[in-house]
């Protein structure tokens, strides 16, 4: 993840608990970065929002936060440059670091930030219920977005020559561009980074992607790599078979022995959570880049010896992974995942994130393929158990919620104009992107960054990015100036 994860959002399929730390992990890197001299601190505010916005007999309201950095904002008839919150708390950090920070400034837009509903600070007061949690839903939020559209305009006496402009990625880059196919009147163009457009029931193609980064010799990956990793995976679920549970929870630090089967799943999810939080977030700052932890796993280390077995070096891996992040040992309790899913006033995103994939959009990252190279123990029918489990949403209607999801939005062949994609080439989430161009829609709607991972386009230039990333921030500029001006030809005729 990256200055994204930080704000914006990352998503696990289901909660894996240990992708959901890389996220704070990486949250808490970026804000260290911000200069804490900066002058540009963004100004905090609550506006109240209707719980329901399409029933108006419904007269209930939240508080909702958001920001506003108004610091290069040089005229009254600038631009605004909207940034999305995700499934995650809002941080004043959205505002004051990032790459369409930088265009702000370069541009003299006014920034304004929206944070979710129902995440961070942003919570339904009657708390998260599953009764409640019906108002939690990506068309609720739209509209809350374009709620704030008419908060800002009021509040800043803005007009149709302020050209708006958003941005947001992962699921928030998602809400970007759907925000500019539904409210086209009000949002004029919107980058979308390493957005999900696609709802998918079984993401399996998340694992396959997986597997060809850890071979992707561009970014310190091999075919060695790989076969280590399909190896000893095989190596922990036999073990774990053969009712050795009480060695393999000692020899992986977990904090209790996995005897239920559930629980051998939970271990399989967490060692496999490493390798996917590695590709997703690679070079971000978490416990591993691909390079280094392909280097542990194909025995280049000088810290192994040269004839310890795959598993022993897996052991040694999740050992250095738990040093890194300051985990004491592995939670491999399904029963207490569930109950901390089961708290509705947890301070926590996981019960509603998972809520949303349960009603909206699948992404469960199953492993059941043959290019999986992880557990088959991990499987679609044991992710979706927690969807009736925990809301009573029964898992055959799932299929039909995720088909609605892409009728109403237009899936991953949208019909929208202004709209950009930007993605890596090494980011699983791209499989549910839009990653070609479309000339009966726009010219160029596509950036595919060659050996980029998620959502790093939206972090402020740094001299040491590769050189794709460099020219795609180029490129996304370029789009987004033409936007404007293309906006100010048409406020002037």
């Amino acid at each position: 993840m990256n200055i994204i994860a930080a704000w914006i959002s990352w998503f696990p399929p289901r909660p894996g608990q240990i992708l959901w730390r890389m996220k704070d992990h990486v949250h808490k890197i970026h804000q260290a970065r911000i200069k804490h001299t900066s002058t540009a601190i963004p100004k905090k505010g609550t506006i109240h929002q209707p719980l329901n916005h399409f029933d108006k007999k419904n007269d209930k309201t939240f508080p909702q936060k958001f920001f506003v950095n108004d610091v290069y904002w040089q005229s009254s008839d600038g631009p605004v440059f909207l940034y999305v919150g995700g499934e995650g708390p809002l941080s004043k950090f959205s505002l004051m670091f990032g790459h369409h920070v930088d265009m702000a400034e370069r541009h003299g837009a006014l920034l304004v930030s929206l944070e979710h509903r129902f995440y961070g600070e942003s919570i339904n007061p009657d708390g998260l219920e599953t009764e409640k949690l019906r108002d939690l839903s990506s068309q609720q939020a739209l509209t809350d977005l374009a709620a704030f559209h008419h908060y800002i305009s009021r509040r800043f006496g803005l007009s149709q020559r302020n050209t708006w402009i958003s941005f947001g990625g992962s699921y928030a880059g998602a809400l970007s561009a759907w925000l500019r196919g539904k409210f086209p009147h009000l949002i004029y163009g919107a980058v979308a980074s390493s957005a999900p457009v696609q709802a998918q029931l079984d993401f399996s193609s998340y694992n396959r992607v997986v597997a060809y980064s850890l071979m992707n010799e561009a970014v310190g990956g091999s075919k060695k790599c790989l076969a280590e990793v399909k190896g000893v995976f095989a190596a922990v679920e036999a073990a774990l078979l053969m009712e050795n549970e009480t060695e393999v929870g000692k020899d992986f630090g977990c904090c209790e022995t996995p005897l239920k089967p559930e629980d051998k799943m939970e271990l399989l999810q967490s060692l496999a959570d490493i390798f996917m939080g590695t590709v997703q977030y690679n070079e971000e700052g978490v416990a591993f880049s691909i390079a280094e932890l392909c280097d542990i796993m194909t025995n280049k280390s000088e810290a192994f010896g040269q004839k310890e077995e795959a598993y022993d070096r897996l052991v040694k891996l999740a050992a250095m992974y738990r040093a890194r992040e300051n985990v004491p040992c592995l939670d491999v309790s399904h029963e207490k995942l569930v109950l901390e899913l089961s708290n509705t006033k947890a301070a926590s995103s996981y019960r509603q994130w998972l809520y949303q994939t349960c009603t909206e959009f699948g992404f469960y990252q199953t492993c059941e393929d043959t290019f999986c190279p992880f557990s088959r123990m991990v499987t679609l029918q044991s992710q979706t158990e927690l969807c009736s489990r925990l809301f009573d949403i029964p898992q055959d209607s799932l299929p039909f919620r995720i088909d609605f999801t892409n009728q109403y939005y237009g899936g991953n062949r949208p019909q929208t104009q202004r709209v950009l994609y930007v993605n890596g080439n090494i980011d699983p989430w791209m499989e549910l992107s839009v990653v070609w161009n479309d000339t009966t829609v726009d010219d160029e709607r596509v950036i595919l960054i060659d050996g980029t991972a998620h959502c790093m386009d939206m972090n402020s230039d740094k001299s040491m990015d590769k050189p794709a990333l460099h020219q795609a921030r180029k490129e996304i500029e370029r789009r987004v100036a033409m936007w404007l001006k293309s906006a100010a030809w048409h406020h002037m005729v």
